[in-house]
Parts: C-alpha cells; structure tokens; sequence
C-alpha cells in the first residue's frame, strides 16, 4: 500500500496524526531529520544533487504533515 493510499484510510478514520508518525518513522525526531533534508533540497535542489529516491521521501513526508495538519 502507499504512503498515501494508507493516510486516506488510517487519518479518515481512527488513526491520528501522532500515531501516523510512529507508524512511518519511528519517532517525531527521525520525521525531523526528513524534514531538514528537505529544507537543504529546497536551497540546493539541482540535477544530480539528490537522487529521486530521497527526494521522493522528502515529498511523502511532507503530504503527511499537510495531510495530518488538514484533520485539525
């Protein structure tokens, strides 16, 4: 399931956002270092800097936050 199939049905219903951290990084520190990562691509992002893997991540995590931020 993705990321965002899975936030559909888990914040739709019971699940909350807190709980939506634990469950895809572990803690709200491991979702910070993903979120620091993204302000670094924001300043550097050019071809070959990141792979799309990473960039990738970055963007999932951001469209939990904005989901989860949304369902308050």
């Amino acid at each position: 399931m993705s990321l965002l199939a899975y936030l559909k049905v888990r914040m739709d219903k019971e699940h909350n956002f807190w709980q939506w951290i634990e469950d895809w990084y572990g803690t709200p520190e491991e979702l910070a270092k993903v979120l620091d990562l993204a302000v670094e691509m924001l300043f550097y992002l050019e071809e070959d800097t990141f792979d799309r893997k990473e960039v990738q991540q970055v963007v999932t995590a951001l469209r939990g936050l904005v989901v989860g931020l949304r369902g308050y």
